[in-house]
């Protein structure tokens, strides 16, 4: 019998023990690792089921038909709004393509008296909400208004066309969401540079023919990106079409609520408007497959055209920047100056409190949402995760009318099962501040996360191997090395979260409480009276206000331009 040496037998003891220790350390391991993801996939589908309640209960309302109401919309109301819709849509979609493309063209091929200027300056209107734009012009063309003040001073009395229809709230929606197809095509046309140009014109083509037939074709996928934008806010827009008296769904819904006082019958009309805007969002889709990446590799040499051509571009540029901000713009200051002594009184404190409580209140939520959803489909980048990441972010395409709808049927459900069994005797949910937080919240998330979310992918892994290199406390890296990176993102998220809260009106309007008023609701108060002069002072402050994220989007946009 052979006998192992003693110290060989020790050895292989230390090796079995060491195994063992290694392999229950990677177990252990295994299971935190395990037990992180689950935990982390839960979070994330939480949040996602959410943000999905409101659209699952409206959808859900055509389980309760209202007959005899349903019988004075499909006779009275659906017909007009049906009509109203496409001619809104088709409108918003043939004027800001043509006038957003047409710019952007301009502005980043020729040289042109003011070309620097208008670059940046033609993007000002995002500054400005649709509802301002449309109570400035029809303050402005009134019978009464300066225009036409004017024009009988000067001994002309044939009077201007109403533009209280829906050709007049198609062409402010238009002037109001062109930005959003101008920036778009406008990094398109820089990035093919003038080599587009070249080619063509070896070809034996003249500029003419290379924009339709190159230049165009290739940038076709962002300019349509940028109108199914533009189509999106038209069909969410309220606050314009109340000023013009045009009937669209979301007038609809509030009318329903309000007017009839069935929130039934107002989810079920949400419930056909999300039909509109999801065939929308398929388009978007779509378009963003084929958009692909583009780099900006714009030239600063540009076209040297004639004088007259010159001139024509400069005047083409004034007349959209001044029609579509800088005459509104004044009009403001000076409705502001001449009634602000009328105006201003301590209400004023209540109604700019409310408005940066409520839009500090929601960005701060939707930051840190934003950081945590960001940070779990960066560490776990599976079908599921993007899914549920989608999920998450599909508010901002669902109206305002809608999710407001959508978060007050279950809030007041639940009031309503406090009462029952004796927990509370008012409906002191429904008139709190929680409805308009959590709608709120569910329309803006998206708005924080994509700057988080393409400031997070600016981590490489060597970079975030490296921190856990330099430290085995989770706190400790996240300070050190995460947020230092994620701070320029959370910024501009909470940033342009903020002004699109202070900017937002129907779902303001329809879930506060008696009494709890905004800037934006004071605007629609004043508005619905027409007294635009008094509607001023509200929405000059906004619009102070908006000029952050254009600013933001100047900075990040090319600068070349």
């Amino acid at each position: 019998m052979i006998t192992m040496p003693e110290s060989s037998a020790s050895q292989n003891n230390t090796v079995n023990e060491s195994n063992e220790t290694g392999n229950t350390s990677k177990s252990i391991r295994q299971d935190h690792a395990t037990r992180k993801r689950v935990i982390s996939k839960s979070v994330l589908g939480l949040i996602s089921l959410f943000m999905l309640v409101p659209i699952l209960i409206v959808l859900l309302s055509w389980t309760q038909p209202v007959a005899d109401i349903w019988g004075h919309m499909r006779e009275y109301v659906l017909p007009q709004v049906l009509k109203n819709t496409a001619i809104l849509l088709l409108m918003v979609t043939v004027i800001s393509g043509t006038i957003g493309t047409a710019l952007a063209w301009l502005t980043s091929m020729y040289r042109f008296p003011g070309q620097r200027f208008f670059s940046w300056a033609l993007m000002l209107p995002l500054a400005m909400p649709a509802y301002v734009l449309a109570f400035v012009t029809v303050g402005i063309v009134d019978f009464s208004g300066p225009l036409q003040t004017a024009l009988r001073d000067f001994g002309f009395t044939t009077a201007i066309p109403s533009v209280r229809n829906v050709w007049g709230a198609g062409l402010i929606l238009s002037l109001a969401f062109y930005p959003y197809v101008y920036l778009l095509a406008r990094q398109a046309f820089l990035s093919q540079g003038r080599r587009a140009i070249e080619a063509g014109q070896m070809l034996g083509l003249s500029r003419g023919r290379v924009f339709f037939r190159l230049a165009l074709p290739q940038a076709l996928p962002w300019v349509i990106g940028g109108l199914l934008l533009a189509s999106m806010e038209t069909l969410a827009d309220f606050g314009a079409v109340s000023v013009f008296n045009v009937d669209t769904f979301t007038t609809a819904i509030y009318k329903a609520w309000f007017g009839f006082f069935s929130l039934t019958t107002a989810a079920q009309l949400a419930a056909l408007l999300i039909g509109v805007v999801f065939i929308v969002v398929l388009f978007e889709q779509y378009w963003q497959a084929k958009r692909g990446n583009i780099i900006t590799q714009g030239s600063s040499q540009r076209f040297e055209v004639s004088k007259p051509a010159k001139l024509a571009m400069t005047l083409l540029c004034t007349l959209v920047f001044l029609i579509a901000f800088l005459i509104p713009f004044a009009q403001l200051i000076y409705w502001t100056a001449a009634n602000f002594q009328q105006d201003f009184d301590a209400r004023y404190i209540d109604f700019v409190t409310n408005s940066l409580m409520i839009a500090s209140i929601t960005t701060a939520f939707i930051a840190v949402l934003a950081i945590m959803i960001a940070w779990i489909k960066r560490q776990y980048p599976d079908k599921s995760t993007k899914l549920m990441t989608t999920l998450a972010n599909l508010g901002y395409v669902v109206p305002g009318t809608v999710l407001a709808v959508g978060i007050f049927i279950p809030i007041a459900w639940l009031d309503n099962q406090l009462i029952a069994y004796g927990i509370t005797s008012t409906q002191f949910l429904s008139g709190s501040v929680i409805v308009m937080l959590l709608a709120l919240s569910t329309r803006f998330m998206t708005v924080s996360f994509q700057p988080v979310d393409r400031q997070l992918q600016r981590l490489t892994v060597n970079q975030e191997a490296a921190a856990k290199l330099l430290s085995d406390s989770p706190f400790q890296r996240w300070r050190q090395v995460m947020l230092p990176v994620l701070s320029p993102g959370v910024l501009t998220g909470l940033l342009m979260g903020f002004v699109e809260v202070m900017k937002e009106m129907p779902i303001t309007l329809m879930t506060r409480r008696q009494g709890w008023d905004t800037l934006a609701v004071r605007v629609f108060e004043m508005t619905s009276e027409g007294m635009w002069g008094r509607a001023a002072l509200p929405s000059l402050l906004i619009v102070l206000v908006g000029l952050i994220p254009v600013w933001i989007l100047l900075r990040q946009s090319d600068k070349q331009g």
